[in-house]
């Protein structure tokens, strides 16, 4: 049985993650493992080099067995690294921290093997039962016809959607106050807000149901 780990925002929290990825290794067994991550790696916590860091060694050391998904803050510290925006928006959404983590002072400082793999990063991963992204989808579209500006920024009209969307959409972007994962008929939100003194939150998923199987987190 092959089992699939999905891992909600990280935001720098990389004490979080080291433990969770501990937790899912054990959980496993030995047995098959595929990790999901779904975006919002930097920003806000103290190391976002750090983490960055742990999902390219943990992808080379699983032998690629690692989806990383890009969120709205790696889409923001690209378009600052590029040109693309203006750097001083991505800074105020917490893209200042992530400076200070690689001891830089400006987005076209960051180390190039890290921005490559920012570029690298893909807005959506389906298994065929789920849909994992970051933010969401557009309700009011087909699953094949999806704005990337959706998958990596959209909260309403998905979040009250209840539409069977033929995918289970596993996402995460809007922090639950809870602090719980969020089960509903037709997505699962795992931003259990980490980076805010929530747990770091992972599913477990198999490929004989579509809901999860488990719940794992680290503190």
């Amino acid at each position: 049985m092959s089992l699939t780990y999905a891992i909600g925002d990280i935001h720098g929290s990389l004490d979080k993650l080291n433990r969770l990825i501990a937790q899912c290794e054990a959980h496993a067994a030995g047995r098959s493992m595929l990790f999901v991550f779904l975006g919002d790696y930097v920003d806000r916590g103290p190391d976002a080099a750090g983490v960055i860091r742990r999902l390219i060694d943990l992808n080379e050391a699983t032998g690629g067995r690692v989806i990383a998904l890009i969120g709205n803050h790696e889409l923001m510290a690209l378009e600052a690294i590029e040109g693309i925006a203006p750097a001083e928006f991505w800074l105020s959404q917490g893209g200042a921290a992530t400076l200070r983590s690689y001891g830089v002072s400006h987005a076209r400082d960051l180390p190039r093997q890290h921005v490559d793999w920012l570029r690298s990063l893909h807005f959506a991963y389906d298994d065929d039962r789920r849909l994992f992204v970051h933010a969401g989808i557009n309700p009011d579209r087909p699953l094949d016809a999806q704005d990337e500006s959706d998958l990596v920024w959209i909260r309403e009209p998905f979040l009250s959607d209840r539409r069977d969307h033929g995918r289970l959409i596993v996402h995460g972007h809007t922090p639950l106050t809870d602090r719980k994962p969020d089960l509903r008929s037709n997505r699962l939100n795992l931003d259990t807000a980490a980076v805010f003194g929530g747990p770091l939150t992972a599913a477990v998923f198999d490929d004989e149901q579509t809901e999860p199987i488990a719940f794992l987190q680290a503190r």
